[in-house]
């Protein structure tokens, strides 16, 4: 199978076979992972914060006990 057959059976498959999303469906979704996406960074950035200040307080105790 040569390269040519090969870009033009994709170009029909896309073309004829392939079944997209509506543009009402694709903002929908786009606009769920859009959601999702802020949520998740929230929660990852709160939970760096924590671990940051938790860490940041043990060397402080440890730091303070050798003194």
């Amino acid at each position: 199978m040569s390269l040519v057959n090969f870009l033009k059976d994709s170009y029909i498959e896309f073309k004829d076979k392939v079944e997209w999303p509506k543009w009402q469906e694709l903002q929908s979704s786009t606009s769920v992972v859009a959601i999702g996406t802020v949520i998740l960074a929230a929660l990852t950035f709160g939970i760096d914060t924590l671990f940051s200040k938790s860490i940041e307080n043990i060397y402080s105790l440890i730091i303070n006990l050798i003194n």
